[in-house]
C-alpha cells in the first residue's frame, strides 16, 4: 500500500468544487510551502478547491521538511527511481481527492515547484485521464526518452523557470519542451528574468491564468 498523503487544503469560495487544484511542493519543504497561492487565485477560481499534499518522505537534507525521493546522487537514474517510487502514493491522493469533491481529472490541474514538477509531470502524464492541466515551476521533465511510450495523456502544460535559476538551470526548462514535443505533446513555457529558484509575481499570474484558461475556458481578469 502507498503512504497516505495529506495536508493544508482550502475550501472553494463559492462553496461548490468544480475544480481541483493540487500543488506539489519542492525538495525540503512542506505543502504550507505552496498552498497560499490558493488564496491568490481563488478570486478567479471561486469554485475550486486547493490541496497541498505534503510529500511522503522526511527530507534527507532538511529534518523539518519532506520529499518525494531522495536526492543523495542527483542523476537521471535516482530521479526516475523516484519518481516511479512516488507515484502510486500520489496517483492515490489524486483519486481521492477527486472523489471527495466528486470531480473527474479533467477538472484537475497539477501546479508543481521543483522536485514536485518532476512528480506533477511524470504523474500526470500518465494519468488514464488527462487532467485539466500542468504546471510546473522551477523543474524538469524526468525520463524524457521514455515519455513516448508510457505517456497515456496529453493536457496542456505551461513551465515556468527563472533565467537565473542556480539548482536546476533554466536549460532544463527547454529540455522538458523538447521532451515533451519529441512525445508529440506541446507545452508553453515563460521564462522569469532574473528570477533564481523560485515563483516571481509575474510567473504566478501567468500560471494562474493558465489554469484558469484551462479549467473554465476563459481567462478572468488578473
Amino acid at each position: 500500500m502507498p503512504a497516505a498523503l495529506d495536508g493544508p487544503r482550502l475550501p472553494p469560495l463559492s462553496g461548490v468544487a468544480r475544480q481541483l487544484v493540487v500543488f506539489l511542493h519542492g525538495y525540503g519543504a512542506d505543502g504550507r510551502d505552496l498552498i497560499d497561492i490558493g488564496e491568490e487565485w481563488r478570486e478567479w477560481l471561486p469554485d475550486a478547491a486547493f490541496v497541498a499534499p505534503h510529500a511522503p518522505a522526511p527530507c534527507d537534507g532538511a529534518p523539518m521538511g519532506r520529499q518525494w525521493f531522495p536526492l543523495t546522487m542527483r542523476d537521471p537514474h535516482e530521479r526516475w527511481t523516484g519518481v516511479v517510487g512516488a507515484r502510486p502514493a500520489l496517483d492515490a491522493f489524486l483519486d481521492a481527492e477527486l472523489a471527495r469533491w466528486g470531480l473527474d481529472d479533467s477538472r484537475l490541474a497539477l501546479v508543481g515547484f521543483s522536485q514536485g514538477t518532476m512528480m506533477a509531470l511524470h504523474t500526470g502524464l500518465r494519468r488514464a485521464t488527462a487532467p485539466g492541466a500542468i504546471v510546473g515551476f522551477s523543474g524538469m521533465l524526468v525520463g524524457p526518452e521514455r515519455l513516448a511510450e508510457e505517456a497515456t495523456a496529453a493536457p496542456p502544460v505551461l513551465l515556468v523557470h527563472g533565467d537565473q535559476d542556480p539548482v536546476i538551470p533554466v536549460q532544463a526548462m527547454f529540455m522538458a519542451a523538447i521532451g515533451l514535443a519529441k512525445a508529440q505533446m506541446s507545452c508553453q513555457w515563460h521564462l522569469s528574468f532574473g528570477v533564481e529558484h523560485g515563483i516571481d509575481g509575474e510567473g504566478l499570474r501567468h500560471a494562474g491564468q493558465f489554469v484558469a484558461q484551462a479549467l473554465l475556458g476563459r481567462t478572468p481578469g488578473f
